[in-house]
């Protein structure tokens, strides 16, 4: 079964209620068993419209990744960031298929 991923932009409007949200946002991941791929880091981009920060979270599945997002844990977390951010987010399925050959 693929995996399922969060995938986000953002922009840091108010850091301190960024802050806040990534303290609570800490508990609700850890309850749903993601884990981090990207945090933040350095990145250039190369094509389209760039945010100051991005995100990739990893659950073991995409049923895992919407009802973490969809949940009331986290709903109270995002409250936090309300007016701190500009973010663009997507829950995604991941990939089990053929890959390209060397």
């Amino acid at each position: 079964m693929p995996k399922g991923y969060w995938v986000g932009r953002v922009d840091v409007i108010k850091p301190e209620g960024y802050q806040a949200y990534g303290v609570a946002l800490q508990e609700v991941l850890r309850k749903y068993g993601a884990k981090f791929l990207v945090r933040g880091g350095t990145f250039e981009a190369v094509e389209g419209k760039a945010r100051g920060r991005n995100i990739v979270l990893e659950f073991k599945d995409y049923a895992t990744a919407l009802a973490c997002y969809r949940s009331p844990e986290y709903a109270q977390a995002k409250a936090l960031r309300a007016d701190a951010v500009d973010i663009d987010v997507i829950v995604i399925e991941g990939y089990d298929g053929p890959q390209p050959t060397d």
